[in-house]
């Protein structure tokens, strides 16, 4: 459907269990294909190749789980948001679940713009996958946060370089879960690095036998920071919703 006034909505999704193997653009099929089961009235780019008007958040690592998965997309009628999360839920792939839909502002900051910080829940295993001491774990954490800088190599424009990732840590802190776990908030402006970024920093720097790697790696949240104020991506930029604005 085109033409109609512009009605941009933000949507939070999950990505659990198997799915978590499908690459970024698949789960953006996933999604698309979604969309025209559930019949929405999406609005569409102009010109000779039209396409659907939906922008995705942060990428998220092939593998990696999320809870706290967004997306923003446009409707080109006014659309009840109420049942839209669970008619969506239905037409996506199993691990795939619609938790929240909010109408945006026009022309609101993209997500990749506006996110300033994500927070993920790694469980680190040894480089041969064999489990890791908690007190160990917990001694090696600490005394790399107290280093001036954490070099590790990345893999950045098809070359490995060597880079600080120190900068790139808000927080990091062991998790008494079983197994055990690591809480990392990590900056993504104006550039972000990965959990196994921070963990191979960590074995390397200081000198932890076996090496770190990720065994499961989930994100929990992404944050909006402005003025002081941390926002979850579905309070930032929301407008008030006009169905129910005409019912009350």
């Amino acid at each position: 459907m085109r033409g109609g006034a512009a009605n941009p909505v933000r949507l939070r999704y999950t990505k659990r269990g198997k799915v978590r193997w499908i690459s970024h653009r698949d789960v953006a099929r996933a999604l698309e294909r979604a969309f025209r089961i559930s019949e929405l009235p999406l609005a569409f780019t102009e010109g000779f190749s039209p396409r659907p008007k939906v922008s995705f958040g942060l990428a998220l690592s092939t593998g990696h789980e999320s809870d706290a998965e967004y997306l923003d997309l446009v409707f080109a009628e006014e659309v009840d948001l109420g049942p839209l999360s669970v008619s969506l839920t239905e037409a996506l792939p199993e691990g795939m679940a619609v938790t929240g839909a909010v109408p945006l502002l026009e022309r609101a900051p993209a997500l990749q713009e506006a996110v300033t910080a994500v927070v993920w829940q790694v469980e680190p295993v040894t480089a041969d996958g064999a489990p890791i001491d908690a007190s160990q774990l917990a001694a090696h954490v600490v005394r790399a946060l107290e280093l001036p800088t954490l070099p590790t190599a990345r893999r950045r424009k098809g070359r490995d370089v060597e880079e600080d990732v120190l900068p790139f840590i808000r927080r990091c802190e062991l998790r008494e879960t079983n197994p055990v776990s690591v809480e990392m908030e990590l900056t993504t402006q104006p550039r972000s690095a990965k959990p196994g970024d921070i963990l191979a920093g960590i074995a390397r720097a200081t000198d932890l036998p076996g090496g770190l790697a990720e065994a499961r790696v989930l994100r929990t949240h992404q944050w909006i920071e402005r003025d002081g104020t941390r926002l979850e991506p579905l309070v930032a930029d929301t407008r008030p919703r006009a169905l129910e604005a005409r019912a009350s």
